[in-house]
C-alpha cells in the first residue's frame, strides 16, 4: 500500500492527501493541548471520540442545509473531507460568560449573555491567536465585509443547531469556536464550516449539575477527559460500536 502524502499536522489532527482531487483525509490524534500548547498530554481514545462527535455534528449541519467540509467517516479515527482554503480566523460564539471573556470583563462565569456574541481571533499560534476587531480583518485582507456578514450568519445557524441538540440531552452550550473555509464551484465562491466540532472546540456544561464535559476538564485538572467526552457521546448515542450517528434524533431528557 502506497504511503499517504502528509499535507498538514496540527496539535490535534493530521491531514493527508485524499483519494480524489479536492479531498483530504482528516486523522484525529489522541494528543491534548492547552494554554497555547504549554500543557500537553496523550489521552487514550480522545481521537476516536472526537472523530465520531465531529461526524455527528457536521452531518447534522449538512442535513439542515448548513454547508460543511465533511463528506464521510472512513474509520474510527479518520474522515474524508473537502479541501478548502481556510479563512485565517477562529470564529468564537459565546452564549454564556466563561474562560477568557469572563476574565477580560470581570464577569461571573456562567452568566447568560444578552444575546450570542461573536468574536474573531487571528489564527497564529506564535501570537497566541489574538482577538481582532472586524476593522483589522478587513484592512489586512483576511476577509471582506461580505465574507464577515456571511460568516456571522453561518456561525449563528451553527449555534442555533448546536444549542438545541445539546439542550435536548441536558447539556448547556456555553460557547464554541469554528473555522470557515472557502470553496469554489466554478467561478462561484462560498463559505462552509471546516476543521471540527467536538468537545475540544466547545464548552459544554451539564444543565443540572454544571459539570464540565469539555476540554476545561484537562485545562483545569478536573478529572478524566476521556470520561467527560464519553459522557457527551453516550448522551448523543454516538459511542463507537453503537452504529451510525443519528444527529437529527437526539435523546430528550425530561
Amino acid at each position: 500500500m502506497a504511503r499517504r502524502k502528509l499535507v498538514y499536522e496540527g496539535k490535534a489532527k493530521i491531514l493527508y492527501e485524499g483519494p480524489e482531487p479536492g479531498t483530504l483525509v482528516q486523522y484525529f490524534k489522541d494528543d491534548a493541548t492547552a494554554f497555547n500548547a504549554e500543557k500537553k498530554a496523550t489521552i487514550e481514545g480522545k481521537g476516536v471520540l472526537n472523530n465520531r462527535l465531529s461526524e455527528f455534528f457536521m452531518t447534522g449541519l449538512n442535513n439542515i442545509g448548513v454547508p460543511t467540509h465533511f463528506l464521510k467517516r472512513i474509520n474510527m479515527r479518520e474522515q474524508l473531507i473537502r479541501a478548502v482554503e481556510i479563512v485565517p480566523l477562529e470564529v468564537i460564539v459565546r452564549n454564556f460568560a466563561a474562560g477568557s471573556m469572563a476574565k477580560r470583563l470581570g464577569l461571573e462565569e456562567g452568566m447568560q449573555l444578552p444575546r450570542p456574541i461573536i468574536e474573531f481571533s487571528y489564527k497564529d499560534d506564535a501570537l497566541g491567536d489574538p482577538l481582532v476587531p472586524e476593522e483589522y480583518i478587513i484592512a489586512f485582507g483576511w476577509a471582506t465585509q461580505q465574507d464577515l456578514d456571511d460568516i456571522v450568519a453561518l456561525a449563528l445557524r451553527v449555534n442555533d443547531y448546536m444549542a438545541g441538540v445539546m439542550y435536548g440531552v441536558g447539556i448547556k452550550l456555553v460557547d464554541f469556536k469554528i473555522e470557515v473555509g472557502r470553496v469554489w464551484d466554478n467561478e462561484f465562491m462560498r463559505l462552509i464550516v471546516a476543521d471540527e466540532i467536538s468537545p475540544d472546540s466547545c464548552r459544554l456544561w451539564d444543565i443540572q449539575t454544571g459539570q464540565k464535559l469539555d476540554k476545561d476538564v484537562f485545562r483545569r485538572d478536573l478529572g478524566n477527559l476521556t470520561d467527560a467526552y464519553t459522557e457527551v457521546a453516550r448522551r448523543l448515542k454516538v459511542l463507537p460500536g453503537n452504529g451510525h450517528a443519528t444527529p437529527d434524533k437526539p435523546t430528550l431528557i425530561n
